[in-house]
C-alpha cells in the first residue's frame, strides 16, 4: 500500500457485517476508513442507537486496526418540523451518535443536507434555515465530545440536490460546520467537482470520491465522466489539506468483485495525490 491512498468508507462493501467489512478493507491495504452510518444505506451502525450498540461498534471498529476519518450519519430530516418529543429522540440520537465518533476516534460526524426529497416542507428559504439551524446545534454539542460537524452538501437524492442549492445552504452555515465534496453527487446534479473545489474551498472539510454521470451516482471510478485530474488540482489551488475516501457504492461491479475494484481505485487515486 502507498502511504499516499486514500481512506475507504465501510460503505463500499456494505454487503457484508461490519467486521468482515474491516478485515476486506485491511486486507486491500487501506489503513483509514469512514465508517457509514446511514439507514438505508449501509447497516454497519444500528439506527435504533443504544448505548450498548455504541459500545459495540466502537469495540468491533476499534479491533478493526483502521484509523476512523469520519462517522456518515443521519439523525433524521434536518428540514422537517418537530414536536418536543420528536426533538428530544433527534438530540439523543445525535448525541449517542457523538458518543461513537469519538470512541472511534474519529474527527467529525458527517450529516445529510436535509430529507431525501427534493420538495421542502415549509418553503425552501425556511427548510435551508432548519436545516443550518440544526447543523449548527449539533457543532455546538459535538464541541463536549472534541469532534466537528460535516455535512454533505449537495446530495443528489436530498434537499440540497446541486451545487445551488448546496451554496444556500453553506452560506447560512456556522462556520464551525465542515463540507463534504462528494464527486459523484456534484457530477450526477450537473455540476463539476473543480468549479465546486474553487468555490468553497476553504469550507471543505473532506472528499467523498466515487465516479458518477449526469443523473446518476452509482459508477466505479474510471466508469463515468468525473475528471479526477482536475478535481484534484482544483482542490490543491483551493489549499485544500484535508483528506479522501473512497465510497464505492457502485452496481457496475459484483460483490465478489468489490475489493479488487477498491485497490484499482486506489492506485490510480494515488497517482493524483
Amino acid at each position: 500500500m502507498s502511504d499516499r491512498w486514500p481512506g475507504c468508507s465501510t460503505i463500499s462493501f456494505r454487503h457484508l457485517g461490519l467486521s468482515e467489512a474491516l478485515g476486506v478493507i485491511a486486507g486491500c491495504g487501506f489503513a483509514e476508513i469512514d465508517l457509514g452510518a446511514l439507514p438505508g444505506v449501509c447497516d454497519h451502525v444500528p439506527y435504533e442507537l443504544t448505548e450498548a450498540a455504541v459500545t459495540e461498534v466502537v469495540s468491533t471498529v476499534r479491533a478493526g486496526g483502521l484509523a476512523v476519518r469520519s462517522v456518515n450519519g443521519d439523525i433524521g430530516d434536518l428540514n422537517r418540523v418537530l414536536d418536543a418529543d420528536a426533538a428530544q429522540e433527534r438530540e439523543t440520537h445525535l448525541r449517542r451518535l457523538l458518543d461513537l465518533t469519538a470512541g472511534c476516534g474519529a474527527d467529525a460526524l458527517v450529516l445529510p443536507c436535509g430529507a431525501q426529497s427534493h420538495e421542502p416542507v415549509t418553503g425552501l428559504d425556511a427548510d435551508l434555515d432548519r436545516v443550518a439551524d440544526q447543523l449548527a446545534r449539533a457543532a455546538g454539542l459535538a464541541t463536549a465530545h472534541d469532534v466537528a460537524i460535516w455535512v454533505e452538501a449537495p446530495h443528489f437524492f436530498r434537499l440540497c440536490a446541486d451545487v445551488d442549492l448546496a451554496a444556500k445552504l453553506i452560506e447560512r452555515l456556522d462556520p464551525a460546520v465542515g463540507v463534504v465534496l462528494d464527486t459523484s453527487h456534484i457530477v450526477a446534479s450537473g455540476g463539476d467537482p473543480a468549479a465546486f473545489a474553487l468555490r468553497f474551498g476553504p469550507r471543505i472539510a473532506h472528499v467523498h470520491l466515487r465516479d458518477a454521470v449526469p443523473g446518476g451516482i452509482n459508477h466505479s471510478i474510471g466508469n463515468g465522466v468525473v475528471d479526477f485530474p482536475a478535481a484534484f488540482e482544483a482542490l490543491r489551488s483551493a489549499g485544500y489539506g484535508g483528506s479522501f475516501a473512497l465510497e464505492l457504492e457502485t452496481r457496475d461491479v459484483t460483490d465478489d468483485e468489490r475489493p479488487a475494484a477498491a485497490v484499482r481505485a486506489a492506485e490510480y487515486i494515488a497517482t493524483l495525490l
